[in-house]
């Protein structure tokens, strides 16, 4: 993790409860018996899309919709017309075990993450989920049928062509440019890129561990598929997200001169980057005042100057 490199983690979900000597259905049905109650939202695909969820021509749409229903009627319905062909594609993502499957958790544990950090289900047919990023660490355990993941580092986020913040499938931006064919004249700086993809596939009980902000793109293999996933941060100090302070970067500096820029990128390479090592290295521990070590104090005193900062005082 301190590489924050992705690492394939083969048979590590093989002792699951949940999946042993069980098919893909029959690990679905395992799931129906944790049904929770609640409706759930399902992507729902015409064949014409292949089962790639994604923006319309436009990009101001989707090529999909959304379906409300009960997590029974969703999970019936994605078995009963996995092999009929030409049926609408269906999928369900990051359901929350405590609020779809309680107690399921039981089943999924993967001894090397803490407790306190839960199971996700994303359940349905052959699918492909547009290369995103998420802010979190993620294991994703392939539960039933076949998966394939295309990772693209973060630093090629320039040569991606991410898409909108604030418009976008499931939360998060997509990479526009990953899926397109060779030489799309809309993506030329993708040809850079292109050839840093990693792909690994992934068969029932492996999984993949992804870092923050590695680009991924998810696809379903076969007619039915069970991953289930684990977010967490695994260096966090405290509450606050190093997302949120982008986002106050962003409103702060982003339209600033050019040589205004690159002056605060000097300071933020200083204290926040650190290349050349913490700050006052050349000054004893006790001298640091609050930038000495977050854990010793420092985390809240910052914390109270910022929210006094934004309060205007």
């Amino acid at each position: 993790m301190e590489r924050c490199q992705p690492v394939i983690l083969r048979g590590v979900a093989s002792e699951w409860p949940l999946l042993a000597g069980a098919d893909a259905a029959e690990v679905i049905a395992r799931l129906g018996e944790y049904d929770g109650g609640k409706s759930a939202e399902v992507f729902v695909g015409k064949p014409e899309i292949g089962a790639r969820y994604f923006y319309d021509e436009s990009l101001a749409g989707f090529n999909f919709e959304r379906a409300e229903m009960p997590l029974s009627e969703a999970l019936l319905r994605i078995v009963e017309t996995a092999a009929v062909p030409g049926r609408a594609s269906l999928y369900m993502g990051s359901l929350p075990a405590e609020s779809y499957f309680p107690g399921i958790e039981q089943m999924t544990r993967l001894r090397f993450l803490p407790e306190t950090v839960r199971p996700r289900f994303w359940i349905g047919h052959a699918s492909s989920v547009a290369c995103h990023y998420d802010v979190m660490d993620n294991v994703a355990c392939v539960a039933a049928g076949r998966r394939r993941f295309t990772l693209f580092p973060p630093d090629a986020i320039g040569d991606l062509y991410v898409g909108p913040i604030d418009h976008n499938m499931a939360g998060q931006p997509v990479a526009l440019a990953v899926g397109s064919g060779d030489k799309d004249e809309r993506y030329p700086r993708f040809d850079r890129a292109r050839g840093r993809g990693l792909v690994a596939e992934l068969g029932p009980c492996d999984a993949l561990y992804v870092p923050k902000l590695w680009w991924h793109q998810v696809e379903a293999l076969d007619d039915l598929n069970v991953l289930v996933n684990f977010w967490w941060d695994g260096f966090s100090s405290g509450p606050d997200q190093p997302y949120t302070a982008m986002l106050l970067a962003m409103i702060a500096i982003a339209e600033r001169p050019p040589a205004e820029r690159a002056a605060w990128r000097a300071w933020f390479d200083h204290y926040v980057f650190r290349p050349n090592g913490h700050p006052l290295d050349f000054l004893p521990p006790e001298q640091h005042g609050v930038l000495g070590a977050l854990a010793k104090g420092n985390y809240s005193r910052i914390r109270t100057t910022i929210m006094r900062l934004l309060r205007g005082g």
